[in-house]
């Protein structure tokens, strides 16, 4: 019996990785996990947070802590999903509920941020993978996320992931809020 070899990708026909851009010949597996699940890694979950979360040094412990505090609370919410990646280790996550309408909000999405920067139109990014897979999981073809105004660059990076601004509301100008209110259209 002839030992099988696994095949080669030529090359050629990679993309040069280096530390340039996330890579999808070296894809992330996308699983979700169940509420036990999330309560057995919720340190683990907290920590991928601490790490990818850009928060300044004075900023990450309550920042932190917070993130652990909402997604606990949340995990109790009907329908709660949460998808992570990984690849060794857990490398990002989201999660998320329904709400009524057939909306589906989308609470957080945690990534390395090479993953906000870098190639983030291609359908093979990793955020992008990992808000696909929350929605389609879920039966929902619509997401919605809201951000504090002041988080100018998790703003730009949901949007380069084709979240979109709600439309102005047809009663005439909107009251200032802190927070946009964006949609993901599938």
């Amino acid at each position: 019996m002839r030992e099988r070899v696994p095949r080669q990708i030529p090359a050629r026909l990679r993309p040069d990785t280096g530390n340039q851009c996330p890579s999808p010949w070296e894809a992330d597996r996308l699983r979700r996990l169940s509420r036990s699940q999330v309560a057995d890694r919720i340190e683990e979950l907290g920590a991928l947070y601490a790490a990818h979360s850009g928060s300044a040094a004075c900023e990450e412990e309550w920042r932190t802590r917070t993130f652990v505090r909402r997604l606990v609370a949340d995990t109790r919410r009907p329908g709660f999903s949460l998808v992570v990646a990984e690849n060794g280790s857990l490398t990002a996550c989201a999660y998320g509920f329904p709400l009524r309408d057939g909306l589906f909000e989308v609470r957080a999405i945690v990534v390395p941020r090479r993953v906000r920067e870098q190639s983030t139109s291609r359908d093979w990014n990793l955020a992008r993978r990992l808000q696909r897979r929350l929605l389609v999981d879920e039966g929902h073809a619509t997401g919605l996320t809201l951000v504090d105004r002041t988080e100018l660059r998790t703003l730009a990076a949901l949007r380069s992931w084709g979240w979109k601004d709600t439309p102005a509301s047809p009663h005439g100008a909107r009251l200032p809020d802190p927070r946009h209110v964006l949609l993901l259209a599938l």
